[in-house]
Protein backbone atom coordinates (compact mmCIF):
# COMPACT_ATOMS: atom_id res chain seq x y z
CA UNK A 1 0.00 0.00 0.00
CA UNK A 2 2.76 2.46 0.96
CA UNK A 3 4.62 1.78 -2.31
CA UNK A 4 1.50 2.45 -4.37
CA UNK A 5 0.75 5.64 -2.44
CA UNK A 6 4.33 6.86 -2.94
CA UNK A 7 4.23 6.16 -6.68
CA UNK A 8 0.93 7.97 -7.04
CA UNK A 9 2.18 10.92 -4.95
CA UNK A 10 5.27 11.27 -7.14
CA UNK A 11 3.20 11.25 -10.31
CA UNK A 12 0.77 13.75 -8.79
CA UNK A 13 3.61 16.08 -7.78
CA UNK A 14 5.14 15.95 -11.27
CA UNK A 15 1.80 16.70 -12.97
CA UNK A 16 1.10 19.51 -10.52
CA UNK A 17 4.49 21.21 -10.74
CA UNK A 18 4.81 20.99 -14.51
CA UNK A 19 1.24 21.71 -15.59
CA UNK A 20 -1.39 22.61 -13.01
CA UNK A 21 0.58 24.99 -10.77
CA UNK A 22 1.61 27.31 -13.64
CA UNK A 23 -2.01 27.38 -14.83
CA UNK A 24 -3.21 28.15 -11.30
CA UNK A 25 -0.93 31.19 -11.06
CA UNK A 26 -1.97 32.31 -14.54
CA UNK A 27 -5.64 32.19 -13.50
CA UNK A 28 -5.05 34.05 -10.24
CA UNK A 29 -5.53 31.03 -7.99
CA UNK A 30 -2.25 31.35 -6.12
CA UNK A 31 -4.14 31.50 -2.82
CA UNK A 32 -5.75 28.10 -3.47
CA UNK A 33 -2.79 25.98 -4.46
CA UNK A 34 -3.62 23.28 -1.90
CA UNK A 35 -6.99 22.68 -3.55
CA UNK A 36 -5.35 22.74 -6.98
CA UNK A 37 -2.91 20.06 -5.81
CA UNK A 38 -5.82 17.93 -4.59
CA UNK A 39 -7.54 18.42 -7.94
CA UNK A 40 -4.38 17.22 -9.66
CA UNK A 41 -4.77 13.93 -7.82
CA UNK A 42 -8.35 13.54 -9.06
CA UNK A 43 -7.24 14.29 -12.62
CA UNK A 44 -4.50 11.67 -12.41
CA UNK A 45 -6.98 9.11 -11.05
CA UNK A 46 -9.33 9.89 -13.93
CA UNK A 47 -6.58 9.40 -16.52
CA UNK A 48 -5.62 6.05 -14.99
CA UNK A 49 -9.26 4.95 -14.94
CA UNK A 50 -9.71 5.90 -18.59
CA UNK A 51 -6.65 3.87 -19.48
CA UNK A 52 -8.04 0.76 -17.75
CA UNK A 53 -11.43 1.29 -19.39
CA UNK A 54 -9.94 1.49 -22.88
CA UNK A 55 -7.29 -1.20 -22.50
CA UNK A 56 -9.12 -3.77 -20.37
CA UNK A 57 -12.90 -3.33 -20.17
CA UNK A 58 -13.48 -2.26 -23.79
CA UNK A 59 -11.82 -5.41 -25.24
CA UNK A 60 -13.89 -7.54 -22.83
CA UNK A 61 -17.07 -5.94 -24.16
CA UNK A 62 -16.05 -6.75 -27.72
CA UNK A 63 -15.18 -10.30 -26.68
CA UNK A 64 -18.51 -11.30 -25.12
CA UNK A 65 -21.20 -8.62 -25.56
CA UNK A 66 -24.67 -9.13 -24.14
CA UNK A 67 -26.15 -7.39 -27.17
CA UNK A 68 -24.89 -5.65 -30.33
CA UNK A 69 -24.37 -1.90 -30.07
CA UNK A 70 -27.24 -0.60 -32.18
CA UNK A 71 -27.37 3.01 -30.92
CA UNK A 72 -23.86 4.44 -31.08
CA UNK A 73 -25.09 8.01 -30.55
CA UNK A 74 -26.44 7.03 -27.10
CA UNK A 75 -23.05 5.56 -26.23
CA UNK A 76 -21.29 8.73 -27.42
CA UNK A 77 -23.47 10.76 -25.04
CA UNK A 78 -22.35 8.50 -22.19
CA UNK A 79 -18.73 9.09 -23.20
CA UNK A 80 -19.34 12.83 -22.77
CA UNK A 81 -20.58 12.22 -19.22
CA UNK A 82 -17.48 10.12 -18.49
CA UNK A 83 -15.09 12.77 -19.81
CA UNK A 84 -16.82 15.47 -17.74
CA UNK A 85 -16.33 13.44 -14.56
CA UNK A 86 -13.06 11.64 -15.09
CA UNK A 87 -11.11 14.55 -16.57
CA UNK A 88 -12.03 16.88 -13.74
CA UNK A 89 -14.71 19.21 -15.16
CA UNK A 90 -17.21 18.18 -12.51
CA UNK A 91 -14.54 18.55 -9.83
CA UNK A 92 -13.75 22.05 -11.10
CA UNK A 93 -17.41 23.00 -10.72
CA UNK A 94 -17.37 21.69 -7.14
CA UNK A 95 -14.10 23.51 -6.51
CA UNK A 96 -15.65 26.91 -7.23
CA UNK A 97 -19.13 26.32 -5.77
CA UNK A 98 -19.56 23.59 -3.15
CA UNK A 99 -16.06 23.15 -1.69
CA UNK A 100 -15.92 26.61 -0.04
CA UNK A 101 -19.36 26.02 1.51
CA UNK A 102 -18.31 22.59 2.79
CA UNK A 103 -15.10 24.02 4.25
CA UNK A 104 -17.05 26.69 6.10
CA UNK A 105 -19.57 24.13 7.37
CA UNK A 106 -16.90 21.80 8.70
CA UNK A 107 -15.10 24.75 10.27
CA UNK A 108 -18.24 25.76 12.16
CA UNK A 109 -18.76 22.17 13.32
CA UNK A 110 -15.21 22.02 14.64
CA UNK A 111 -15.68 25.32 16.49
CA UNK A 112 -18.91 23.89 17.95
CA UNK A 113 -16.89 21.01 19.39
CA UNK A 114 -17.66 18.23 16.89
CA UNK A 115 -14.41 16.29 16.65
CA UNK A 116 -13.60 13.96 13.77
CA UNK A 117 -13.98 10.28 14.62
CA UNK A 118 -11.09 8.28 13.14
CA UNK A 119 -12.55 4.90 12.32
CA UNK A 120 -9.20 3.15 12.05
CA UNK A 121 -8.48 3.92 15.73
CA UNK A 122 -11.20 1.54 16.93
CA UNK A 123 -8.63 -1.20 17.66
CA UNK A 124 -5.08 0.17 17.85
CA UNK A 125 -2.56 -2.25 16.39
CA UNK A 126 -5.20 -3.99 14.28
CA UNK A 127 -7.53 -1.55 12.52
CA UNK A 128 -4.88 1.13 11.97
CA UNK A 129 -2.78 -0.89 9.50
CA UNK A 130 -2.84 0.67 6.00
CA UNK A 131 -4.53 -2.28 4.26
CA UNK A 132 -6.90 -3.04 7.13
CA UNK A 133 -8.04 0.57 7.50
CA UNK A 134 -8.49 0.86 3.74
CA UNK A 135 -10.74 -2.21 3.66
CA UNK A 136 -12.74 -0.89 6.63
CA UNK A 137 -13.34 2.42 4.90
CA UNK A 138 -14.19 0.66 1.63
CA UNK A 139 -16.90 -1.38 3.38
CA UNK A 140 -18.25 1.65 5.27
CA UNK A 141 -18.56 3.75 2.12
CA UNK A 142 -20.15 0.83 0.28
CA UNK A 143 -22.75 0.57 3.05
CA UNK A 144 -23.45 4.29 2.67
CA UNK A 145 -23.61 3.84 -1.10
CA UNK A 146 -26.21 1.08 -0.79
CA UNK A 147 -28.61 3.24 1.23
CA UNK A 148 -27.94 6.30 -0.89
CA UNK A 149 -28.79 4.21 -3.96
CA UNK A 150 -32.02 2.95 -2.40
CA UNK A 151 -33.00 6.54 -1.60
CA UNK A 152 -32.46 7.48 -5.24
CA UNK A 153 -35.05 4.88 -6.19
CA UNK A 154 -37.58 5.20 -3.38
CA UNK A 155 -37.87 8.99 -3.01
CA UNK A 156 -39.88 10.18 -5.99
CA UNK A 157 -38.15 13.55 -6.32
CA UNK A 158 -34.69 11.93 -6.28
CA UNK A 159 -35.75 9.26 -8.76
CA UNK A 160 -36.85 12.10 -11.06
CA UNK A 161 -33.14 12.91 -11.40
CA UNK A 162 -31.73 9.39 -11.11
CA UNK A 163 -33.97 8.24 -13.97
CA UNK A 164 -31.43 9.83 -16.33
CA UNK A 165 -29.05 7.02 -15.42
CA UNK A 166 -31.62 4.28 -16.00
CA UNK A 167 -32.95 5.63 -19.29
CA UNK A 168 -29.96 4.21 -21.19
CA UNK A 169 -31.21 1.25 -23.22
CA UNK A 170 -27.77 0.63 -24.73
CA UNK A 171 -25.80 0.01 -21.55
CA UNK A 172 -21.99 -0.08 -21.73
CA UNK A 173 -19.07 0.67 -19.43
CA UNK A 174 -19.57 4.38 -20.22
CA UNK A 175 -23.06 4.38 -18.68
CA UNK A 176 -21.76 4.64 -15.10
CA UNK A 177 -21.35 8.43 -15.27
CA UNK A 178 -24.62 9.06 -17.10
CA UNK A 179 -26.33 10.98 -14.28
CA UNK A 180 -28.13 14.23 -13.78
CA UNK A 181 -25.63 16.77 -12.48
CA UNK A 182 -27.84 17.57 -9.46
CA UNK A 183 -27.93 13.85 -8.65
CA UNK A 184 -24.14 13.72 -8.78
CA UNK A 185 -23.88 16.87 -6.68
CA UNK A 186 -25.99 15.45 -3.86
CA UNK A 187 -24.06 12.19 -3.87
CA UNK A 188 -20.73 14.03 -3.79
CA UNK A 189 -21.80 16.18 -0.83
CA UNK A 190 -22.92 13.12 1.15
CA UNK A 191 -19.65 11.28 0.48
CA UNK A 192 -17.55 14.29 1.50
CA UNK A 193 -19.55 14.71 4.72
CA UNK A 194 -19.10 11.04 5.59
CA UNK A 195 -15.39 11.25 4.79
CA UNK A 196 -15.00 14.23 7.12
CA UNK A 197 -16.99 12.64 9.93
CA UNK A 198 -15.15 9.30 9.98
CA UNK A 199 -11.70 10.80 9.45
CA UNK A 200 -10.49 8.96 6.35
CA UNK A 201 -7.11 10.14 5.08
CA UNK A 202 -7.27 12.04 1.75
CA UNK A 203 -5.09 9.46 -0.03
CA UNK A 204 -7.33 6.60 1.13
CA UNK A 205 -10.47 8.53 0.18
CA UNK A 206 -9.11 8.99 -3.34
CA UNK A 207 -8.34 5.25 -3.51
CA UNK A 208 -11.83 4.27 -2.28
CA UNK A 209 -13.50 6.54 -4.83
CA UNK A 210 -11.20 5.39 -7.65
CA UNK A 211 -11.79 1.68 -7.02
CA UNK A 212 -15.53 2.23 -6.62
CA UNK A 213 -15.80 4.15 -9.89
CA UNK A 214 -13.71 1.72 -11.90
CA UNK A 215 -15.65 -1.25 -10.54
CA UNK A 216 -18.88 0.48 -11.51
CA UNK A 217 -17.58 0.85 -15.06
CA UNK A 218 -17.03 -2.90 -15.15
CA UNK A 219 -20.51 -3.55 -13.71
CA UNK A 220 -22.18 -1.48 -16.44
CA UNK A 221 -20.20 -3.14 -19.22
CA UNK A 222 -22.01 -4.78 -22.11
CA UNK A 223 -20.43 -8.03 -21.02
CA UNK A 224 -21.94 -11.50 -20.84
CA UNK A 225 -19.95 -12.94 -17.97
CA UNK A 226 -20.64 -14.67 -14.66
CA UNK A 227 -18.46 -14.68 -11.57
CA UNK A 228 -19.85 -18.04 -10.46
CA UNK A 229 -22.12 -18.82 -7.52
CA UNK A 230 -19.83 -17.52 -4.77
CA UNK A 231 -18.20 -14.79 -6.83
CA UNK A 232 -21.61 -13.25 -7.56
CA UNK A 233 -22.25 -13.13 -3.82
CA UNK A 234 -18.89 -11.60 -2.94
CA UNK A 235 -18.69 -8.83 -5.55
CA UNK A 236 -21.27 -7.10 -7.74
CA UNK A 237 -20.97 -8.53 -11.26
CA UNK A 238 -22.11 -7.10 -14.63
CA UNK A 239 -25.00 -9.58 -14.65
CA UNK A 240 -26.10 -8.68 -11.09
CA UNK A 241 -26.07 -4.97 -11.89
CA UNK A 242 -27.67 -5.37 -15.31
CA UNK A 243 -30.69 -6.89 -13.55
CA UNK A 244 -30.87 -3.67 -11.55
CA UNK A 245 -31.19 -1.82 -14.88
CA UNK A 246 -33.62 -4.40 -16.30
CA UNK A 247 -36.99 -3.04 -17.42
CA UNK A 248 -39.50 -3.63 -14.63
CA UNK A 249 -37.08 -5.77 -12.60
CA UNK A 250 -34.38 -3.90 -10.78
CA UNK A 251 -35.76 -0.46 -10.16
CA UNK A 252 -39.53 -0.44 -10.60
CA UNK A 253 -42.74 -2.44 -10.48
CA UNK A 254 -45.71 -2.32 -12.88
CA UNK A 255 -47.45 1.04 -13.11
CA UNK A 256 -50.49 0.76 -10.84
CA UNK A 257 -51.66 4.35 -10.72
CA UNK A 258 -51.86 6.30 -13.95
CA UNK A 259 -53.87 9.10 -12.39
CA UNK A 260 -50.89 10.71 -10.69
CA UNK A 261 -49.58 13.99 -12.05
CA UNK A 262 -46.78 14.05 -14.58
CA UNK A 263 -44.55 16.61 -16.23
CA UNK A 264 -45.68 15.15 -19.57
CA UNK A 265 -49.46 15.20 -20.20
CA UNK A 266 -51.02 11.79 -20.76
CA UNK A 267 -48.26 9.79 -19.05
CA UNK A 268 -48.02 8.54 -15.45
CA UNK A 269 -45.81 10.31 -12.96
CA UNK A 270 -42.27 9.03 -12.41
CA UNK A 271 -43.15 8.24 -8.80
CA UNK A 272 -45.81 5.80 -9.98
CA UNK A 273 -43.15 3.43 -11.30
CA UNK A 274 -40.81 3.54 -8.31
CA UNK A 275 -42.30 0.92 -6.05
CA UNK A 276 -39.35 -1.24 -5.12
CA UNK A 277 -36.38 -2.79 -6.84
CA UNK A 278 -33.40 -5.07 -6.55
CA UNK A 279 -29.61 -5.11 -6.58
CA UNK A 280 -28.76 -1.71 -5.15
CA UNK A 281 -25.29 -2.77 -4.00
CA UNK A 282 -22.43 -0.65 -5.33
CA UNK A 283 -19.49 -3.01 -4.77
CA UNK A 284 -20.76 -5.68 -2.42
CA UNK A 285 -24.00 -7.65 -2.85
CA UNK A 286 -23.92 -8.36 0.90
CA UNK A 287 -26.26 -5.47 1.68
CA UNK A 288 -28.83 -6.67 -0.85
CA UNK A 289 -28.64 -10.11 0.72
CA UNK A 290 -28.98 -8.74 4.26
CA UNK A 291 -31.89 -6.41 3.47
CA UNK A 292 -33.81 -8.64 1.07
CA UNK A 293 -33.21 -6.81 -2.20
CA UNK A 294 -30.90 -9.32 -3.95
CA UNK A 295 -31.83 -10.98 -7.26
CA UNK A 296 -29.28 -13.52 -8.53
CA UNK A 297 -31.33 -14.64 -11.54
CA UNK A 298 -29.14 -16.11 -14.27
CA UNK A 299 -30.28 -13.91 -17.14
CA UNK A 300 -29.31 -10.77 -19.00
CA UNK A 301 -32.30 -8.47 -19.52
CA UNK A 302 -32.97 -5.45 -21.77
CA UNK A 303 -32.37 -2.18 -19.95
CA UNK A 304 -34.42 0.99 -19.65
CA UNK A 305 -37.46 2.34 -17.79
CA UNK A 306 -40.93 0.85 -18.07
CA UNK A 307 -42.78 4.00 -19.16
CA UNK A 308 -39.96 4.75 -21.59
CA UNK A 309 -40.31 1.33 -23.24
CA UNK A 310 -44.07 0.75 -22.96
CA UNK A 311 -45.45 4.30 -23.18
CA UNK A 312 -42.77 6.05 -25.20
CA UNK A 313 -41.85 8.60 -22.55
CA UNK A 314 -39.02 10.89 -23.63
CA UNK A 315 -35.94 10.96 -21.39
CA UNK A 316 -33.79 12.86 -23.87
CA UNK A 317 -31.32 11.80 -26.54
CA UNK A 318 -28.42 14.15 -25.80
CA UNK A 319 -26.65 15.54 -22.74
CA UNK A 320 -28.51 18.83 -22.49
CA UNK A 321 -31.90 17.30 -23.30
CA UNK A 322 -31.40 14.73 -20.53
CA UNK A 323 -30.42 17.42 -18.04
CA UNK A 324 -33.39 19.62 -19.00
CA UNK A 325 -35.96 16.83 -18.82
CA UNK A 326 -34.52 15.63 -15.52
CA UNK A 327 -34.99 19.08 -14.03
CA UNK A 328 -38.57 19.21 -15.37
CA UNK A 329 -39.31 15.85 -13.75
CA UNK A 330 -37.88 17.13 -10.48
CA UNK A 331 -40.21 20.16 -10.58
CA UNK A 332 -43.11 17.86 -11.45
CA UNK A 333 -42.29 15.55 -8.54
CA UNK A 334 -42.54 18.48 -6.09
CA UNK A 335 -45.71 19.84 -7.68
CA UNK A 336 -48.79 19.08 -5.54
CA UNK A 337 -51.49 16.89 -7.14
CA UNK A 338 -54.22 18.77 -8.97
Amino acid sequence: MDTLIDAFANAQAALYENWLQPWAFALGLGNRLEEVYTGTGWLLVGLLQMAVMLLVIEPLQRWRPVEPVANTSAVRTDVIYTLIHRLGLFRIALFFTIDPVMDDLMGHLRVAGLATFHLEELWPGVTDGPWTSFLIYLVVFDFVGYWLHRAQHQWGWWWALHAVHHSQRQMTQWTDNRNHLLDDLMGAVIWVLVAQLIGIAPSQFVAVVAITQLTENFQHANLRVSLGYWGERLWVSPRFHRLHHGVGIGHESPVKNQAQTSDVPGTPSVAATVLGGHNFGVLLPWWDICFGTADFSKRFEPTGIRDQVELGRDYGEGFWAQQKLGFKRLVGAWRPPA
